[in-house]
């Protein structure tokens, strides 16, 4: 048995690799049959039971790597969790609306690659590249998350991701489901990322939203959350994951197949989504008026204002 230890310890010290950020962690890409054959080459031959349990006992388990080593951080990050934390009890307490949106990965139309495995009756056969050529169009999917009522709301446009589409979508949301949720609601909470079609540096998204609120006679609070956190977007862990689990597998053939599966994510805590299908074409590079950083009705917090704001809309 100390042979048998000492040869697997050469075996596994010559086939290691590790984490540089990290002395202590070790991994080997040997299998458990190529550890076999290279014991039995040392003079100790055994089985690959005996090379599980010798895995076993030195520490070594099968893993995969996690997202989890942020790749910066922010000075005010801590200050803003608190003031998000605070701004969602107030709301849920009032029983109004809280919105995380954010927009999803973005997908090829047609005969390509998804990860994920399916109950089939014969072999599921794709192209075997990914050009955007062969394609039939993408698929832009945007969400909003109702943390109330674990509700989600996504819009799968077939243009580009702009400020101009995540306010249609917010508004169509609204119209079609958030004034009849929340009758005497007259603001909403909305969480999103610092980046994307609601970058929080970009006045033509502050100007979008701005009109938004004039069109729905709705005051719209918004709070970013800080550089390098997006994970922690409601969003992120509430609604998208649940949607990539019930389109794992399925090959998005055409926009009407994606809505069909995504309308039918569901968990065990009773989330529901609803999704809708926008195919206007949505223009990019605009830039906000001439004159509107003087004349706009964007009330910014006295606390970290870059990442909290109000569209407050027009009086009639």
């Amino acid at each position: 048995m100390p042979e048998l230890k000492d040869n697997f310890q050469a075996v596994i010290a010559n086939h290691v690799a590790g984490d540089p950020m990290r002395g202590d962690v070790k991994w080997t890409g040997l299998s458990q049959q190529q550890i076999a054959d290279r014991l039995h080459d040392a003079g100790t031959p055994v089985g690959t039971q005996v090379v599980a349990g010798l895995l076993e006992a030195f520490g070594f388990r099968r893993r995969q790597a996690q997202k989890r080593v942020a790749m910066g951080s922010h000075v005010d990050r801590n200050a803003q969790f608190e003031n998000i934390a605070r701004l969602k009890n107030e709301f849920l307490s009032a029983g109004l609306p809280i919105i995380s949106i954010d927009t999803k990965k973005k997908e090829l139309l047609g005969n390509f690659y998804r990860d994920g495995r399916l109950y089939t009756q014969d072999i599921i056969t794709t192209f075997d590249h990914d050009f955007p050529s062969a394609a039939s169009g993408k698929v832009v999917p945007h969400g909003i998350y109702d943390l109330g009522l674990n509700t989600g709301y996504l819009t799968l446009g077939t243009s580009c991701d702009t400020s101009e589409f995540s306010c249609d979508n917010i508004q169509r949301w609204w119209l079609e489901y958030g004034q009849s949720n929340y009758p005497e609601a007259e603001c909403v909470l909305m969480f999103c990322d610092c980046g994307g079609s609601n970058n929080a540096s970009h006045y033509i998204f502050k100007e979008d939203l701005q009109k938004l609120s004039d069109r729905l006679g709705l005051s719209i609070r918004v709070a970013h959350y800080p550089p390098y956190t997006s994970k922690y977007n409601p969003i992120e862990h509430r609604l998208f994951p649940h949607v990539t689990r019930a389109c794992q597998g399925a090959i998005f053939h055409t926009i009407e197949i994606v809505r069909e599966l995504m309308a039918q994510t569901t968990t065990r805590t009773g989330l529901k989504v609803f999704v809708d299908i926008v195919e206007r074409v949505y223009e990019t590079g605009r830039q906000y008026a001439a004159g509107f950083k003087e004349t706009m009705r964007i009330v910014f917090d006295d606390v970290l204002p870059k990442w909290n704001y109000t569209a407050i809309p027009a009086k009639n």
